[in-house]
């Protein structure tokens, strides 16, 4: 259990579903309840499968390109950080006008579910902790998310914008403490592997 807990709630951090959760209500807004639930539906699915799809081939690709995992933490670790400082000082996740027949796909399964901070997330915590409680962890994040944008606009109405925007600030601060943590863990393991040598 505390393995699982070790690579859900950094994964918590990085899907964000309450930061998404505006941008899931404006993107669907106007559309028929039916609509909605086909839209949420492909979202969850293309979130899921991309993220799996990443997490069993993403470390076979970093290796065929000779990056090692502490690069990966250096680079994951950066990206993260860029993201969380993005959305702490902005505010905005980025969004553009889709095509309702797309939308659950791009932009709400790929790159507002599992976008990058996920999958490098993702990688990271496999590494450690292992593919199978990862990929858990991450089904498990997904269907938060899910649970989440089903029941929009009752929690939209409880938190408020500002309630909402709120918890997603804390997702973000939360996401910079985890990306300085990934750098300093890569930047180390680097002076130790070059120590060695």
């Amino acid at each position: 259990m505390k393995i699982f807990l070790l690579c859900f709630v950094p994964l918590l951090v990085a899907v964000d579903a309450l930061g998404v959760l505006p941008i899931f209500i404006g993107l669907t807004e106007g559309l028929t309840n039916l609509q909605q639930r086909k839209v949420l539906i492909q979202s969850l699915l293309t979130a899921s499968v991309v993220a799996l799809v990443f997490l069993e081939v993403g470390p076979a690709i970093l290796s065929a390109l000779n990056i090692t995992v502490s690069d990966f933490m250096v680079a994951g670790g950066i990206l993260l950080l860029a993201i969380s400082l993005n959305d702490l000082l902005t505010g905005e996740k980025r969004q553009r006008l889709v095509d309702p027949e797309t939308l659950g796909a791009v932009p709400l399964g790929v790159p507002l579910i599992t976008g990058p901070a996920v999958l490098t997330t993702s990688v990271l915590l496999a590494n450690v902790h292992g593919t199978m409680m990862t990929a858990l962890a991450l089904l498990t994040n997904i269907g938060i998310a899910g649970v989440i944008f089903w029941f929009a606009h009752p929690i939209t109405r409880i938190l408020g914008n500002a309630g909402t925007m709120i918890l997603s600030k804390i997702a973000s601060l939360f996401l910079a403490t985890i990306a300085v943590m990934l750098i300093r863990r890569g930047v180390v393991e680097i002076i130790h592997v070059s120590s060695i040598f």
